[in-house]
């Protein structure tokens, strides 16, 4: 079966539960025409019955038959077609009477019955249906009385109709499969139209679309979904080379400021002081790519998802004090006021290593893009059982198109990118975010150019 082509296996599926109906149809035809044949019999029967007990009467304590010239019918003395056969027995079966066109035979007699009874047999080499019925007198059986009607013609007419159901039955089926066929085969052209124009998309042609049907069928959204599929792909393809070219960019930019500082140096003979100076700008870029290849790899994880959660509980307040000590020395240099004054502690579970990533990131940024002599404001609070941590700056701001892009690996607003005093690589944000997502952490920002950017963390 799963050999089968699509079509086939379509066509295999349809012909079978059609082979099923067709079974159950012709099935229902036959019994229904037999079972009207046979309720004609019967009440055939009975009415044969009705008429021959009116002429069967009983004198002296033994059956006589009234009228004996209604067995003298050429249709009781002759065995020709539909002839009816007739015969009467006391209670043991003795024949009183009988239809001369038994000859010598005799019609089957079953023994103390009390109601009618029909029974199939054969007689004079013909297929006869027969009626057995008490003949009661004075509330007390008495006899029986037996009439029987040739079934040969009934029975050649569901024989003919058996053997054309036989015939029918596979000639339909042949017939149904070569329609099932060519329908199976015109509902899944626009499948192979489908697979056609995937075949011809590759890493050099993601622009190609698939055309999408007019009927909004199962067609329409398998080819809308394989076009956002494409639209995915080509999109993270091309972040993906916007990454390795930001990169490539950010590292080397440290490296060419290292290889200038040493050809300076090897020019000609410094002093103590110079060797020392361009030293440390040499360790000041080295510590620059070491930290922007930390962030590369906590990138690469999170792509990966090999990030593993150690989620337990922890005073939030102690971690924002600890990551506020780690600034202690640009907070100094700046001028600026970290005001953080929450008295009450608050708890919360979540991984701790990666939440403090998250709020270095935030609050490094928040140090760097803020005014000289500014303050930084971190409040904490509880809303609808949820833990909210806000920082709010009064730094140079964020223009409201360019909120959504911060996000974005590398990416770095025009204000910031004119003002080259300002340090970091664009990729802070980057990660708070994608972190946020990996601890379902729901982080907002909102900012105005000139005055300032909030970002708050519900967790």
């Amino acid at each position: 079966m799963s050999k089968l082509s699509l079509k086939n296996r379509i066509a295999f599926y349809y012909i079978i539960s059609a082979a099923l109906l067709i079974f159950v149809v012709f099935f229902s035809i036959y019994n229904i025409v037999s079972a009207t044949i046979n309720k004609n019999i019967n009440d055939q029967l009975r009415k044969e019955v009705n008429e021959y007990k009116l002429k069967v009467g009983f004198q002296k304590n033994i059956l006589k038959i009234n009228d004996h010239e209604e067995w003298e019918k050429r249709e009781h003395n002759e065995a020709f077609v539909d002839p009816v056969f007739l015969q009467v027995t006391d209670l043991k079966g003795n024949i009183i009477e009988k239809s001369r066109n038994l000859s010598t035979r005799k019609l089957l007699f079953k023994k103390n019955i009390k109601k009618e009874e029909i029974s199939n047999l054969i007689v004079l080499d013909k297929s006869i249906r027969q009626i057995q019925v008490p003949l009661y007198f004075n509330s007390k059986i008495q006899g029986y009385l037996m009439v029987a009607l040739s079934t040969a013609e009934e029975n050649d007419v569901l024989n003919s109709l058996s053997k054309i159901l036989y015939i029918l039955f596979p000639i339909v089926l042949l017939t149904l499969f070569f329609i099932s066929q060519f329908i199976a085969g015109k509902s899944i052209k626009p499948i192979n139209n489908i697979i056609a124009i995937s075949e011809t998309i590759n890493k050099n042609n993601l622009s190609t679309r698939l055309p999408l049907p007019k009927n909004k069928d199962e067609l329409f959204v398998l080819s809308n979904t394989i076009n956002n599929l494409l639209d995915r792909i080509a999109n993270t393809i091309e972040r993906e080379k916007q990454f390795t070219s930001d990169a490539s960019h950010e590292l080397r930019t440290p490296l060419a400021v290292i290889k200038g500082t040493l050809e300076v140096l090897i020019r000609k003979p410094r002093n103590t002081e110079e060797y020392q100076s361009k030293i440390n700008l040499c360790i000041s870029e080295i510590d620059r790519m070491n930290n922007l290849v930390d962030q590369l790899l906590l990138l690469a994880r999170l792509e990966n998802q090999k990030l593993f959660l150690r989620i337990e509980k922890h005073n939030i307040n102690d971690i924002i004090n600890e990551v506020i000590n780690q600034f202690s020395n640009e907070l100094q240099k700046q001028q600026i006021t970290i005001i953080f004054d929450c008295n009450s502690p608050y708890f919360i579970n979540s991984d701790k290593y990666l939440l403090s990533i998250i709020l270095h990131n935030l609050i490094s940024n928040a140090i760097k893009y803020s005014k000289i002599k500014s303050s930084i404001t971190i409040s904490i609070e509880h809303i609808d059982n949820k833990t909210s941590i806000k920082i709010e700056d009064h730094g140079i701001g964020i223009a409201n198109e360019e909120i959504e892009k911060v996000f974005n690996a590398f990416y770095r607003t025009n204000f910031t990118s004119n003002h080259t005093k300002i340090g970091g690589i664009g990729l802070g944000l980057s990660i708070a975010k994608r972190l946020c997502d990996v601890l379902n952490i729901d982080l907002k920002l909102s900012s105005e150019e000139n005055l300032g950017t909030t970002v708050t963390l519900i967790i």
